[in-house]
């Protein structure tokens, strides 16, 4: 079943431009493809606009899964398992936005989205979805490795380190925020290939912990925090890029 938009929207506490995603007959189908301009053209302040692009990056993780029960039933298409969430945002993408054209912005979103990949895929990640400027990634799926909070770590360390160095056409350092997060997710196979793959089937509140701890981290700082499989205890780790 769709999800419903409007409800959505209530959980976020956006309910009041359900109306407004009505009338542009915005459905969960397309939900993935706005981007900050969209929302800024449907009158959107910048607030607003920043958690709905936030939101949208979630439900690469969680709202277009199946339930953690249909997973369960097919011991071949899912399993549990140990994941660590990475979630990367570009800071000031709405200035650039701004100064720049569309085509300039696009280069400038390109290069970025080139590093982040080619680091995440060096340390053993794997990018999951691109929604605007932000970066969905996984270590320890589809592929595990020894130790893969640890390589998404230093794969935060090297994005903050990465990034403001970029040639761009930004004329001035890009900047990064980077959460991760580690926990237990039920995970199904991948559906589709190359660029399709992005609608992967996780369950859990991993993601959603990624995501809020990415919200927290200040320009070029990676924040991280691990649920112990065994224990309810938590363990936060903050780490700020030298400068």
């Amino acid at each position: 079943m769709a999800m419903n938009v409007g409800d959505w929207l209530r959980s976020l506490g956006l309910g009041k431009y359900e109306a407004t995603f009505r009338d542009s007959e915005i459905d969960s189908d397309i939900l993935h493809e706005l981007t900050e301009s969209d929302l800024e053209k449907l009158g959107l302040p910048l607030g607003h606009r920043k958690r709905l692009l936030k939101a949208i990056v979630g439900l690469g993780a969680a709202a277009t899964a199946p339930s953690t029960a249909t997973l369960r039933s097919d011991a071949d298409a899912a399993e549990r398992r140990h994941l660590t969430v990475m979630f990367i945002d570009l800071v000031g993408s709405t200035a650039l936005s701004a100064k720049f054209d569309p085509e300039d912005l696009g280069s400038i979103i390109g290069t970025y989205h080139r590093c982040c990949a080619e680091l995440v895929e060096r340390n053993g990640g794997f990018v999951a979805r691109y929604v605007g400027d932000g970066v969905l990634a996984y270590f320890g799926y589809p592929r595990a490795h020894e130790h893969d909070a640890e390589r998404a770590v230093r794969t935060g360390l090297a994005l903050v380190e990465a990034v403001p160095k970029l040639d761009s056409a930004a004329g001035s350092p890009l900047q990064v925020r980077v959460g991760i997060a580690t926990g237990l997710v039920v995970v199904g196979d991948l559906i589709g290939n190359g660029a399709a793959q992005g609608r992967d089937a996780i369950v859990g509140d991993t993601p959603n912990l990624a995501a809020r701890l990415h919200e927290l981290a200040e320009p070029n700082t990676v924040r991280h925090r691990r649920r112990h499989p065994k224990t309810s205890r938590q363990s936060v780790r903050s780490r700020r890029s030298r400068g």
